[in-house]
Formats: structure tokens, C-alpha cells, sequence
């Protein structure tokens, strides 16, 4: 009757939970092999169960259409940015970029072409940031960088750059070049900022540039 569980003779040694195999009887024996690997068996199952639950916080946090995050996790990200620009005094900015005339593309070009122009400044604006910069999609044709590091004169360095290398690469649809351009506004944050504020004033500058621009035609 025994013999079911002396799968591992008292001779063969070893231990099981530190216990030596010879001290125990063939029951309790198996019992405590079979808890182990009960307990491996669920923490395999943690495991996974972790790791879908990240795929899930990445999931939620990312934009349908661009390869970006989206205005939720910027936000968490400006607000990250924001205590750390309080406490520390680094020195941050808010981009506010726009894609112009998103609306003329698509009524030029198809929704699809407006589509993929919102994914070219995406791509765009990702390769021209360091690892250290967020850059995310947080509306239809608006997208929000965090710089942080950057005093003012580097910060409109970057923001005149970044437009200049949309400017430089035209969407290729059919074999046929649609121009683009963005409106880029820049504001600093400050100790008392708060996320709304400082975007407010990020997206207010973004209109006086597309303003000035429209003026200038």
C-alpha cells in the first residue's frame, strides 16, 4: 500500500524543503513533493498573470493609430515632470505640436492619407527626441512633447528643428509628395504649474505661431 509513493527511495538522498528525503516517510514524502510543485504550478501562473497585466497598462496607455502613447499616459508623464521640475528646480518645457491642414489632406486625399500623415509626424518626432524626451499623440492632429534638461534657447532650437524636418519630409502617397508642416508652441513649466496650465499656455502659443504664419502668406 505503501508503495505508491516511494517514486523516490529513502537511498536515493537529496531533500525535499530542506528536509533530508531519508527522514521522511513515503507519504508525507509525496505530499510535500506534490505541494512544491503545486506552488511552482502557481507562481508560473503569476508569472503570466504579471505580464499580461502589463501588456494591458501598455495597451491602455497607447494610441490607437501612431506608434506613441497616448494623452493619458503624457499627462501622467507631465505630472511626473512637473514634481520633479518643483523639487529639484530642473528646468522643463511643453511642446505643443499641431499638424496644419489636417483637414484639407483629408479632403484632398482620403481619411487614409490623413491617417498615415498623422503617423509620419509621429514616427518623425520619436527618431528626432533623446531617450530621456516623451512625445505622444494627445489629440486628432496634436501631439505633446516633455523636454526636460533644456534651458529656453536649446528648447526653440529643437522645436525650429523639428519643424524644419517636417517641412523636409513630404508624405509619399501613389508616388505623388503631399507637403506637410506643424505649428509648434513652447512653454516652460514652473514650480506652481499644474498639467492643464502649463498645456493651456503650450497650446495657446502653438495658435500664435499658426496665426502668425497664416498672416505672413
Amino acid at each position: 500500500m505503501g508503495g505508491e509513493f516511494s517514486a523516490v527511495p529513502p537511498s536515493a538522498g537529496g531533500s525535499v524543503a530542506g528536509i533530508p528525503l531519508d527522514e521522511l516517510t513515503p507519504r508525507v514524502r509525496a505530499l510535500l513533493i506534490q505541494q512544491i510543485d503545486e506552488n511552482e504550478l502557481l507562481a508560473a501562473a503569476l508569472a503570466d498573470m504579471r505580464v499580461r497585466i502589463e501588456e494591458l497598462e501598455r495597451l491602455v496607455d497607447s494610441d490607437t493609430l501612431t506608434p506613441l502613447p497616448n494623452r493619458r499616459r503624457f499627462l501622467r508623464e507631465l505630472d511626473r515632470v512637473i514634481q520633479h521640475s518643483r523639487r529639484y528646480g530642473t528646468p522643463a518645457f511643453v511642446m505643443f505640436v499641431d499638424l496644419d491642414g489636417l483637414k484639407a489632406i483629408n479632403d484632398a486625399h482620403g481619411h487614409v492619407r490623413g491617417d498615415a500623415a498623422l503617423i509620419h509626424i509621429a514616427e518623425i518626432l520619436a527618431t528626432m527626441l533623446r531617450t530621456t524626451d516623451v512625445v505622444a499623440r494627445i489629440g486628432g492632429d496634436e501631439f505633446g512633447l516633455l523636454l526636460e534638461h533644456l534651458d529656453e534657447e536649446a528648447a526653440r532650437d529643437k522645436a525650429t528643428k523639428l519643424a524644419i524636418a517636417v517641412a523636409s519630409a513630404p508624405l509619399e502617397a501613389g508616388g505623388v509628395p503631399i507637403p506637410l508642416s506643424v505649428s509648434i508652441g513652447l512653454a516652460r513649466i514652473t514650480p506652481d504649474d499644474s498639467a492643464d496650465a502649463v498645456l493651456a499656455r503650450a497650446d495657446a502659443a502653438m495658435y500664435a505661431i499658426k496665426n502668425q504664419t497664416r498672416s505672413d502668406r
